[in-house]
């Protein structure tokens, strides 16, 4: 888990390409809203709180939810699926650079774990699709006319979305 500062702030840099596909997923977490802004001025920030943290789990737990979601199954078409996506951003007019064969990985094990999140002993499409941006927008590069006509890696990623046709649902496959 890291960090990362917006780039237009001093003293930040860009993360090598790859650098950034050694990330699972990224998130923006945005502004904090205003009650938990208001905690921060009165002293309840990160700081003043670690004393307070407690346990939510341990790391026997941890190490079991890991096995179980490894056992969440996926169908080859599936499988099919996450590689035609994938392979599609490399074919994208609108990237400079797709995503590798390490945002495939990535996808596959973010869907087995919402799959598991969810309660189901095996992976659908959309569990590919919804984690299809969080898990491959920041291993892509948008190409240079694609941004300045204001597009994001984002954008591109729902457009393979939208242009892979989709598996049908078949749980026993």
């Amino acid at each position: 888990m890291a960090t990362q500062n917006p780039i237009e702030m001093d003293g930040t840099y860009p993360l090598p390409e790859a650098q950034l596909d050694r990330f699972l997923v990224k998130t923006r977490m945005g502004y904090p809203d205003p009650a938990a802004e208001l905690r921060v001025l009165h002293g309840e920030h990160a700081g003043a709180q670690i004393a307070d943290v407690e346990r939510v789990s341990s790391p026997e737990r941890i190490g079991a939810l890991i096995a179980a979601a490894r056992t969440v199954h996926v169908a080859p078409s599936l499988m099919q699926y996450i590689v035609s996506l994938v392979g599609h951003t490399r074919s994208m007019p609108l990237l400079r650079l797709g995503a590798s064969p390490r945002g495939a990985l990535g996808l596959l094990r973010a869907s087995r774990v919402r799959a598991a999140m969810l309660g189901r002993p095996f992976v659908v499409p959309g569990d590919v699709q919804a984690l299809a941006g969080p898990v491959l927008a920041h291993r892509v590069i948008p190409s240079a006319t694609f941004e300045v006509s204001g597009g994001l890696a984002s954008d591109a990623i729902d457009e393979a979305v939208a242009a892979v046709e989709a598996p049908p649902v078949d749980a026993r496959a």
